[in-house]
């Protein structure tokens, strides 16, 4: 096992070299786990395993668990790679070849341009609910937009970090409540770690769903980021780092149970069906009001805003702080094959040292992120535009789990911090589950209609 203390002297593949830490980890420490728990379960992620819940009530509990622990390891994975290396996710990907450069720009493009839109509506449907007479869904979504672009704009990692485990402790209070209100059976409930399928049709693809579903896509690339955000940029900080993760998805974990139990109770058991999508929550609100009082339902849609928006101001800064890499690595490419300066890597270091942050391409992605997906917002989503979101979303997790495998068995990462046989189990078998998922959407895309 490699020396974690963080006093090791030797040098990696890349130059990096190691340098001080904490001997231990330490409960202090924790801060990029909790964001990127807050950024990677939003509405979407609860209403999945809400349906779960009323569909096959706790039958699926197993899976929400595997899927907790699948994503344990790729951000394990990328955490790793940056402490080990000295150098940032984007550019190992560069590294691959300039493929990986495309599908990065085709996917935070597109991506970036319809999930604006869909996380101000999802921040901006709880809001209505609770403030009706107000104003109208879509001025509540450009409201919450310019709200995340104002703050993510003028305030650093600490604060941000700050903010979101405030936003956390509100989900985290919500959610077990709801759980502990609609007395689960527990009975039941251990009955559902036992890995058995519905007997329901197309119940295989569904329960990969779920396990492929629990917390986050991009958010999973952008856990590197934090961690150097934090100030983390050496093996020293590997133990940490290792904890910081485990609480994250433990965290995810508690809030996708605490919602499964909530579908189980509430809705399996009286046969009550809700909408996909963040409606469903809207709907499960109505419900909790005739069932427990407006006291409730109200607390409820408070917890609904805490989870997405924290999901907006997440992808807002975490999003960014990639594509800001993504960009100064262009420029020094151009620079070095013009012969201007000097071929360098992405440094953590940079990204710890909070240049990124304020950067023009940071700024130029929050501004896409907020102004142009308004217009989604008045006049819907374009077809077109919609299919080729699904297809790059559904691709992002095979890319980053297959890139992962490559990077962290090559000499691009210091031998000491290579993928073990449990690593490569892992990522491997989220790699698989991803690519089935990925030709999942990818098949159930209308094309006959795209042409």
């Amino acid at each position: 096992m490699a020396d974690t203390s963080g006093h090791a002297d030797t040098k990696g593949s890349s130059g990096s070299t190691t340098g001080p830490g904490p001997r231990k980890s330490s409960w202090k420490y924790i801060g990029p786990g909790i964001v990127v728990a807050a950024t990677g379960v939003g509405a979407g992620d609860l209403v999945a395993t809400l349906i779960a819940g009323s569909n096959f009530g706790y039958t699926l509990l197993w899976a929400a668990v595997i899927g907790c622990l699948v994503k344990i390891s790729l951000a394990e994975a990328a955490g790793r790679w940056h402490l080990s290396t000295g150098r940032t996710l984007f550019d190992g990907w560069a590294s691959l070849g300039r493929w990986t450069s495309w599908f990065f720009v085709a996917y935070v493009v597109i991506w970036g341009f319809v999930y604006g839109a869909a996380a101000m509506s999802s921040s901006g449907l709880p809001l209505q609910a609770l403030f009706p007479d107000v104003m109208d869904l879509k001025w509540w979504a450009i409201l919450t937009g310019l709200v995340g672009l104002v703050f993510v704009w003028f305030n650093k990692y600490a604060v941000f970090e700050k903010v979101m485990t405030v936003l956390v402790g509100v989900m985290f209070v919500v959610t077990v409540y709801l759980a502990v209100r609609v007395t689960p059976n527990l009975g039941e409930a251990f009955a559902g770690l036992l890995p058995v399928l519905p007997d329901e049709k197309d119940s295989v693809l569904n329960t990969l769903g779920l396990i492929g579903g629990v917390g986050g896509t991009i958010t999973l690339a952008a856990y590197g980021y934090w961690v150097n955000a934090k100030g983390w940029t050496d093996t020293g900080w590997m133990k940490v780092m290792r904890l910081d993760n485990r609480v994250a998805y433990i965290t995810t974990g508690i809030f996708v149970i605490a919602m499964l139990f909530v579908g189980a109770e509430l809705l399996h058991s009286s046969s009550v069906a809700i909408a996909s999508g963040d409606k469903g929550l809207i709907q499960l609100g109505d419900i909790l009001e005739e069932e427990y009082g407006t006291a409730t339902a109200k607390f409820f849609l408070i917890g609904f805003f805490a989870t997405s928006f924290t999901s907006l101001i997440g992808v807002w800064h975490g999003v960014s702080l990639m594509f800001a890499d993504f960009v100064e690595r262009f420029r020094r490419d151009r620079a070095a094959a013009s012969g201007t300066t000097d071929t360098a890597v992405a440094s953590g270091e940079e990204v710890a040292s909070g240049t990124h942050e304020r950067s023009w391409p940071f700024r130029a992605y929050l501004l896409w992120l907020t102004f142009p997906p308004m217009v989604l917002l008045f006049e819907g989503q374009p077809f077109r535009l919609i299919i080729l979101y699904g297809v790059l979303g559904a691709a992002f997790l095979p890319f980053l789990a297959l890139t992962l495998v490559w990077l962290l068995n090559s000499s691009r990462t210091p031998p000491e911090w290579r993928n073990g046989l449990l690593s490569n189990a892992m990522l491997t078998i989220a790699g698989l589950l991803f690519v089935v998922l990925c030709v999942k959407q990818i098949w159930d895309q209308p094309w006959s209609e795209f042409f």
